[in-house]
């Protein structure tokens, strides 16, 4: 009786064990499936924490918490910015990227929430007599007196309850991923709004500029005929030769060819401006009254670090770089085994009269754990495709943060210098004006050459051109600066 007690014993214990050992297989195996590989993030480089250089106050007012309105003052240039928001089609095209993106915030809300599914079937099914399942129907009574019948009907009414519980917060930082996108699209569209704006305040200014330069070509040709007809004059007096007449013809037509390349440059400018707007040609009013105004250089900046509120690119690389840390999360959860509830409730009948019966309704509930186990190369490639976004994403926020500090050192540095530039500019022009009375009146007395007059209204014309070229560029440093500082948008 001892041996075959402790037979017993022993099987018993080895069923323990067994049971043990199969468990701890188990467990290591799950183990194993979670091991998640090892990835390398980056953290973003501080750009922004240095003071603009070259800057010997500090202020933190800053001028683009102005509206666009107030910062530029020209009620035409007005116009014409709020004709392009309303119509311009790249603005539009990105608005439907915003709706895009919030439609995809709604799509990931609505897959971590319970999913509920109805369905209703009508069929026949008839099994050969010949088959288990066959003779039993055959022989088989369901209530007394009644057999099943052939062919049998199948209809069903019910509901399907599934969910995904988010155990690991995949499907929520999924959706809080979505989120940042859409918030990134939102801080794209201002920043293209400040674009344009900056694009039409320069390219109005550029239009301005080249109907003065029109003017001013149009005036020197005035001047030149006349000369010319001095020129000829002197000649017919015999104290120039024919060469003299020709130089100042030469110089006449060649001043008229620049007022065709400069009438190339408004047309070129209008089709832009119409461009930007979104509609066919048609005349831009303009108005040349405040080109010469003394362009404000004091403008506030503040500090580099009010540019990360300010400026819709660093705001939108700033959220897609949260997106896709979200992401990383989202693909590293797929290592992990998910937790799933099915339910199915309805009624099931081959009786249409007892369709609605307590007897005739079904209830299944199923829950089930799963998780990768064998051939996890897709979610491996998954989880460094969004660890390589990641750090991609870090990398142009970086790159956004350096551009934008050295945009506005740029203008900056533009903005002070073309102003300076345009006073030295503007004494030349003045000298060579009266340089050119001057040359007139010595070569009337016969106390100069008529090089002189030449090479004098040579360069008072292109003094001028480049004294007109300049003031443009500072009227674009300053709007390149408002737009650097993030202005535009507001």
């Amino acid at each position: 009786m001892k041996n075959g007690l402790n037979t017993f014993n022993t099987k018993v214990m080895k069923k323990q064990l067994l049971k043990i050992g199969t468990s701890f297989l188990v467990l290591v195996i799950l183990l194993q499936s979670c091991k998640i590989p090892t990835i390398t993030s980056r953290n973003p480089k501080d750009f922004l924490s240095q003071k603009y250089s070259n800057i010997t106050s500090f202020d933190t007012q800053n001028v683009v918490q102005k509206n666009w309105k107030l910062f530029y003052q020209d009620e035409n240039l007005v116009q014409l910015i709020d004709y392009a928001i309303q119509n311009n089609q790249e603005l539009q095209i990105f608005s439907q990227e915003i709706a895009i993106n919030q439609f995809e915030i709604q799509a990931r809300k609505g897959e971590y929430l319970p999913f509920v599914n109805w369905a209703t079937g009508l069929g026949l099914e008839k099994e050969s007599q010949y088959t288990k399942l066959g003779a039993v129907e055959e022989n088989v009574e369901y209530e007394e007196g009644k057999h099943f019948p052939k062919p049998m009907p199948d209809m069903n009414l019910g509901l399907n309850f599934r969910w995904e519980i988010d155990i690991w917060k995949k499907l929520r930082n999924a959706k809080k991923a979505a989120q940042m996108k859409y918030l990134a699209s939102n801080e794209g569209r201002n920043f293209l709004v400040t674009r344009l704006v900056s694009e039409i305040a320069e390219n109005y200014y550029e239009l301005i500029a080249l109907d003065i330069l029109l003017q001013t070509i149009e005036e020197n040709i005035e001047i030149q005929k006349q000369a010319l007809k001095i020129i000829k004059e002197q000649k017919i007096a015999s104290k120039v030769s024919q060469l003299a007449v020709n130089r100042f013809e030469a110089q006449l037509l060649k001043t008229q060819n620049l007022k065709y390349q400069v009438l190339n440059r408004i047309i070129e400018s209008e089709n832009r401006i119409h461009f930007l707007l979104g509609r066919n040609p048609q005349p831009i009013p303009r108005s040349s009254n405040t080109f010469w105004n003394t362009v404000n250089s004091s403008i506030f900046i503040g500090s580099p670090q009010q540019l990360l509120v300010n400026r819709p690119d660093i705001q939108r690389a700033l959220y897609e770089m949260k997106a896709t840390e979200l992401e990383v999360l989202v693909a590293r959860a797929e290592f992990y085994p998910s937790l799933g509830v099915n339910l199915l409730a309805g009624i099931q009948s081959f009786d249409p009269t007892v369709m609605f019966s307590p007897h005739a309704f079904l209830f299944r509930f199923i829950s089930d754990l799963t998780g990768p186990l064998i051939n996890k190369n897709k979610i491996k490639a998954n989880y460094y495709t969004a660890n390589a976004k990641q750090i991609q994403a870090v990398l142009e926020y970086e790159k956004t943060c350096l551009n934008a500090y050295l945009e506005v050192q740029n203008q900056l540095s533009f903005l002070n210098n073309f102003a300076k530039s345009y006073q030295t500019k503007k004494q030349e022009v003045e000298i060579l004006v009266q340089s050119i009375n001057i040359a007139n009146n010595l070569f009337i007395s016969a106390r100069a050459d008529y090089l002189e007059i030449l090479l004098t209204q040579t360069e008072a014309l292109f003094a001028k051109l480049e004294l007109i070229e300049i003031k443009l560029n500072e009227w674009k440093s300053k709007i390149g600066l408002y737009k650097a500082l993030g202005g535009g948008w507001r």
